[in-house]
């Protein structure tokens, strides 16, 4: 038996010193080396989370976006509001436009709100300066905002 060992490794050494030289002086491997990468499956299952968390925040994006805008709208209507105050101190009477309050829109709201002054100069004077979405922030759920004379923001839920 100890000479079938012998005789097994006899074998195995000449079949290696048979095997032709690398270029780097070692013999020629018979296990395949795995090369490095990614398989097409992990890379299609990479690119489907992707999608799938692209899907989920995109939309949630642009609705923060609408909201921040909102925000912006809100904050200019009560800057106009209270310039009406004080024109209607100064004058004795409510301004006509935004530009008579020498206002104008924040560059950042141009192209979603359109801003608009409605005065009455009749016993009681009274005005509404509004804010009307237009592009994609009419897909906010406040497309229109208000603030009257007396104090009263329109629609209620949305300041």
């Amino acid at each position: 038996m100890h000479e079938l060992v012998q005789g097994a490794d006899k074998q195995e050494k000449a079949a290696r010193a048979a095997s032709p030289p690398r270029a780097d002086g070692a013999r020629a491997c018979r296990r395949r080396r795995r090369i490095p990468g990614f398989t097409l499956i992990e890379l299609v299952i990479a690119v489907a989370i992707v999608g799938i968390l692209a899907a989920i925040a995109l939309p949630s994006y642009a609705a923060q976006l609408r909201r921040s805008a909102r925000a912006e709208a809100q904050s200019f209507l009560t800057d106009m509001a209270g310039r009406q105050q004080q024109h209607l101190v100064d004058k004795r009477a409510y301004a006509a436009s935004v530009a008579a309050l020498n206002m104008s829109a924040p560059a950042s709201l141009s192209g979603k709100f359109v801003f608009a002054v409605a005065a009455n100069d009749g016993p009681p004077p009274a005005f509404t300066v509004t804010a009307q979405a237009v592009g994609d922030q009419l897909k906010d759920k406040c497309p229109t905002l208000s603030i009257e004379s007396a104090g009263n923001r329109v629609p209620a839920g949305c300041w």
